[in-house]
C-alpha cells in the first residue's frame, strides 16, 4: 500500500532541500547514529532515510548496500505522516506492507520501527529506523525504552543538519558580502557608497543588494547631543 502524501508536501520537500543534503556523500557524524541505532536495538539494518518526491534516499545505512528504494515502497513514507515512532512488529500480518516488494523479496523486512526526523517548522524528512528480517513481538516496557531511544536520537540528527543548514548560510553570506573587502568609494560628505554600476547609492541599499543584512536604526550618543540637545539634558 502506497503512503498517502503528507498535506504538507510542498513545504516539506522545500525544507527537505533546503538542507542540501540529498545525494551528498557519507558523513561520519551520520554513520555514527545510523551505527548506534543498530547496536542499541539490536537490529541487523539500520538506516537514516530521507524521503524526496520519488525516492527513498539513505544519508547512512547499516546492513544494507543499496542507497535508495522508490518512496512507494518506502516504510518510511508511512512513517513521516505521524510525529511518533511507527513500529511493525511483523510486516506480513500488515496490510499496509503484506506485498511490498521488500517484505517479499530482498532485504525481507518483518520488523520495523522508525523514528520521523521532524525539523524546527514540524516537517517529517524521512527517518531514523531500524529493520530486522525475524519478527519481533514487544513487551510494552520494551516498546517504550526503543521508541524512546529512536527519538533521542532523531532528535540529536535534527540538531546536526540544523548546524550544517547554519554553517551553509554563514557561507553564502560571506559571499554575498565579499564586494565588501577592501576600499570602498564613499562620500565623505552624504556617506552615499558608489555601487558596482558607478552610480551613487545609501549604505543601506548597497548592503541590501550585496546581503541579506537589514538595519535597525537609531540615533548614537553623540548624535543625541548635538541635535537633540533638550532631550540630553
Amino acid at each position: 500500500m502506497t503512503a498517502p502524501l503528507p498535506p504538507n508536501e510542498t513545504k516539506r520537500l522545500a525544507a527537505l532541500r533546503r538542507y542540501q543534503i540529498l545525494d551528498t556523500p557519507a558523513e561520519q557524524a551520520y554513520d555514527d547514529f545510523a551505527f548506534l541505532a543498530s547496536t542499541l536495538c539490536g537490529t541487523p539494518i539500520a538506516l537514516m532515510t530521507l524521503v524526496d518526491e520519488d525516492r527513498q534516499w539513505f544519508k547512512a545505512r547499516v546492513g544494507l548496500t543499496a542507497t535508495e528504494t522508490p518512496r512507494e515502497h518506502a516504510f518510511c513514507a508511512h512513517a513521516i505522516l505521524g510525529t511518533e515512532v511507527m513500529v511493525v512488529p511483523d510486516a506480513t500480518a500488515d496490510e499496509r506492507f503484506a506485498q511490498n516488494p521488500l517484505v517479499t523479496a530482498a532485504p525481507h523486512i518483518r520488523f520495523y520501527a522508525g523514528a520521523p526526523l521532524i525539523d524546527l517548522e514540524g516537517h517529517g524528512l524521512g527517518t531514523l529506523c531500524v529493520i530486522d528480517r525475524e519478527r519481533r513481538s514487544l513487551t510494552a516496557e520494551q516498546s517504550q525504552t526503543l521508541q524512546k531511544l529512536l527519538k533521542t536520537l532523531a532528535r540529536q540528527i535534527i540538531s546536526q543538519l540544523e548546524l550544517r543548514r547554519t554553517a551553509a548560510d554563514l557561507a553564502a553570506a560571506l559571499s554575498d558580502l565579499k564586494t565588501l573587502h577592501g576600499l570602498l568609494p564613499i562620500c565623505s560628505h552624504c556617506k552615499s557608497v558608489r555601487n558596482d554600476a558607478g552610480y551613487w547609492e545609501s549604505v543601506e541599499s548597497y548592503v541590501h543588494a550585496h546581503s541579506e543584512a537589514d538595519f535597525s536604526h537609531g540615533i548614537c550618543p553623540t548624535c543625541m547631543k548635538v541635535h537633540y540637545p533638550s532631550i540630553c539634558s
